[in-house]
């Protein structure tokens, strides 16, 4: 953690600042506060405003995705984003994917989805040296949910509709600066999550209802 720390490889968690705040017995600005700024620096930002906007950006998150993709959330529906994951896992074997849910899934297109995702990878597989495959329930009741798709590259954030009161069909859209803090968001969700890495895992979740909006 630390040395991955001082390279700059990854964002300082805050359960992790407060432990090397106590360590090092100085304020987060004091060893922080370049991470920090760094963001709000070089942030960039576009509006998805309606359905085909966000897709389109769900869709070239995934297509575009090589190292890691990272996809949040219990409400997905869309089956064509669904089918680009898919796709995407297949074609590259070492992009190496999670997915994390909040609660039980709301739909059962996205209950097939995770049963396909076990079919097409074993998360106990080693054989490219490290698991590509990482899916986990959030049982805590108390988390918040959260909606967004990752890569390396850019990511999205769907947001409440703009032209509805019922949907979740517009976001922002991220850059890789961006995108890089969601990505360790979405591995340390995973650490906390329970496992859902077997046919019979996904079997024993139920499917809350028919509707819902991508995630």
């Amino acid at each position: 953690m630390v040395s991955g720390w001082e390279l700059g490889r990854h964002t300082t968690s805050i359960g992790h600042r407060a432990t090397l705040c106590a360590i090092y017995e100085l304020p987060p600005d004091a060893l922080f506060a370049h991470q920090d700024h760094k963001l709000t620096q070089r942030s960039t930002l576009k509006l998805l405003a309606g359905f085909p906007s966000l897709q389109q950006a769900l869709l070239a998150t995934v297509q575009g995705a090589r190292e890691c993709l990272v996809v949040m959330g219990s409400r997905s529906r869309d089956a064509d984003y669904l089918a680009a994951i898919e796709m995407a896992l297949t074609e590259r074997p070492a992009l190496i994917h999670y997915r994390v849910l909040f609660g039980l899934p709301h739909h059962q297109v996205l209950h097939e989805h995770l049963l396909r995702l076990l079919r097409l990878r074993d998360p106990a597989d080693r054989s490219l040296g490290v698991k590509t495959l990482h899916v986990g329930l959030i049982d805590d009741v108390a988390a918040p949910e959260r909606f967004f798709c990752a890569s390396e590259r850019q990511a999205v954030v769907p947001i409440p509709s703009l032209t509805s009161h019922e949907a979740f069909d517009s976001g922002i859209a991220l850059g890789a600066l961006e995108a890089a803090r969601l990505l360790d968001h979405g591995r340390q969700a995973y650490a906390a999550a329970r496992k859902v890495e077997t046919a019979q895992d996904v079997e024993v979740l139920d499917v809350l209802r028919k509707g819902g909006a991508p995630a």
